[in-house]
């Protein structure tokens, strides 16, 4: 049994402090109760004292990267069809995990020479859908439909925009559209009545998150020139450790695992730092923390992308992550050492070449699998996701009541009011609990412009008030943070951004438009989070958004 405040593992470095005799003392035990052969021989009591399905049907991930090979052969000839098609753009239109291992692969790798781009499409404001449409050459564009059940909201208005466009320019519009989901859901049945191009099947017992070893990442990786083999490799050289028989003592993965449910205990924070190259990553990896964790009233908080403050204004809830790449190694050491000095947690990992991406895949997955454990939570379900969507589904529908016609249920401040929000601020701001924390959800359209505005936002709430912030924009961190936001430790303070967009689409065959529909989105998500007691400022930054924004940060302060 390891017996040190710092014990170092392949490329990942533990300075534990006070917590590493029992983060040691915990990966002992699970070695004398053969943790690892329970898990994958998908032992339930792992998480819960009975039988859960959503547990024993939500394991396959273990077992992708080996399979690997057999996803490639189909995946190659499809790649090389596209490409002799002279397909130019690939639209990948998904929410969740369906879309945010592949936006990764994609931001974090590149499109290799000769092989067509690829777009993620995740968010339903108008501007955005516009954005994309402005973009591509739609003769040149293959669309990807993906989603696990087949039946997301988003991802199918998404579909019904473009097949209307793609049926204007040819008589066989299937040809531009291909499925990723489960066998029997109704998107696989839309694919073969449209006759799409092709239709990918992933394996039901692989939850969204967990995904990006299935066709849900490797068919769009492939698309871009990523090399599967290699990524399988990385992937193998952490399951090896963490197989059936593997010692638990040699697993980084496990030992991951046990820092991050027994630090989460004390620490509910998980803060990263990592080099610019690797933002993609820990933008996948915040569901797959978030979404696995935050449940029960308990959970783990990813922090990412936030300013770096002096070290003596953190408080004693954060685990600290660096991921590092050669580059910036040596850059961000003296400030991993300032908050080592501080006696706080903190975990160092380097990534010095690409296609190490998929050994921190599998490592994470087994070790938030992990974590679940010691916080006694299912990492494979996600129950409090579904109250939004219900709530939004109420409010498109014509069946509101009159309070809610009325905006009376969910009360919004203009920007055009600046004394009357700038109290509502203050009130919002003194509810605060201790160990609180701030999440922006921002119901506009991602554009660098409006990023950039809101960060300045972030900005001066962390530097006012030392709370911890995130960001996310909607929908798509419904399906991601979404979880943990309703779900999790009830110490979140919500800032609901919305604007009114100067230009709307119609969803083709539906009776609403996308901008309706990110409002009831977010309404719905403003319900939900009502019902469970949180927090929320709901501002409407009206239809110039950056200068809703600049204002906004003024009255701040």
């Amino acid at each position: 049994m390891l017996n040190s405040k710092i014990a170092r593992l392949s490329n990942i470095n533990f300075f534990l402090g006070k917590y590493g005799v029992d983060v040691d003392r915990l990966v002992y035990d699970w070695k004398k109760s053969k943790y690892l052969f329970r898990l994958w021989e998908r032992d339930t009591s792992l998480w819960s004292s009975k039988p859960e399905a959503e547990i024993t049907d939500r394991l396959g991930w273990l077992e992708l990267p080996e399979k690997i090979d057999k996803e490639a052969a189909g995946i190659s000839t499809f790649v090389n069809a596209v490409k002799e098609d002279n397909i130019q753009n690939v639209i990948l239109l998904g929410m969740g995990g369906s879309s945010l291992g592949p936006e990764m692969f994609s931001k974090f790798f590149g499109k290799k020479p000769g092989y067509p781009e690829l777009i993620v499409l995740d968010s339903t404001h108008p501007a955005a859908v516009m954005a994309v449409e402005n973009r591509i050459d739609i003769e040149k564009s293959l669309f990807l439909v993906s989603s696990k059940s087949g039946t997301t909201l988003e991802t199918l208005s998404f579909f019904r925009y473009f097949w209307e466009k793609v049926k204007k320019i040819t008589s066989q519009p299937g040809d531009h559209f291909t499925a990723i989901t489960d066998p029997g859901s109704p998107l696989a049945s839309l694919a073969e009545k449209k006759n799409f191009r092709s239709v990918f099947l992933a394996p039901p017992d692989v939850g969204g998150r967990f995904s990006a070893f299935s066709c849900f990442g490797l068919l769009p990786a492939a698309l871009i020139g990523i090399d599967l083999e290699e990524l399988k490799s990385q992937a193998l050289s952490v399951v090896k450790k963490a197989s059936a028989g593997g010692d638990e003592e040699k697993s980084d993965s496990l030992k991951l695992g046990a820092a991050l449910g027994e630090i989460g205990r004390n620490r509910d924070k998980i803060t990263f730092f990592v080099s610019p190259a690797l933002l993609s990553f820990v933008d996948w990896l915040e569901q797959l923390i978030a979404e696995s964790l935050g449940k029960s009233g308990k959970g783990i908080i990813p922090i990412i992308n936030e300013i770096k403050l002096p070290v003596k204004n953190y408080r004693p809830e954060r685990l600290f992550v660096f991921l590092y790449d050669d580059i910036e190694i040596e850059h961000t050491k003296s400030f991993e050492n300032k908050l080592r000095e501080a006696s706080h947690p903190v975990i160092s990992i380097n990534v010095s070449s690409k296609y190490e991406i998929g050994r921190e895949i599998i490592r994470w997955e087994i070790a938030v699998a992990a974590a679940g454990s010691v916080l006694r939570v299912n990492p494979f379900n996600q129950p409090d996701v579904q109250l939004t969507k219900a709530l939004t589904g109420k409010f498109m529908s014509k069946k509101k009541s009159s309070a809610e016609k009325n905006g009376e249920v969910h009360k919004e401040y203009e920007i055009g009011y600046p004394g009357s929000l700038g109290s509502a601020l203050d009130n919002w701001l003194n509810r605060a609990q201790p160990a609180a924390y701030i999440a922006i959800q921002a119901y506009l359209a991602p554009y660098g412009k409006v990023y950039y505005g809101i960060e300045k936002i972030r900005k001066k709430l962390l530097e006012k008030t030392l709370l911890a912030t995130t960001l996310g924009f909607g929908p798509r961190f419904l399906h991601s943070a979404g979880q943990l936001h309703k779900g999790g430790p009830k110490t979140g303070l919500f800032l609901q951004l919305v604007d009114e967009p100067e230009r709307d689409l119609s969803v083709p065959g539906e009776d609403y438009t996308f901008g309706s529909l990110i409002r009831a989105q977010s309404i719905g998500d403003f319900l939900a989070l009502k019902q469970r007691n949180r927090h929320v400022l709901r501002i409407n930054l009206g239809k110039n958004v950056l200068s809703g924004l600049h204002q906004l940060a003024e009255i701040i302060g």
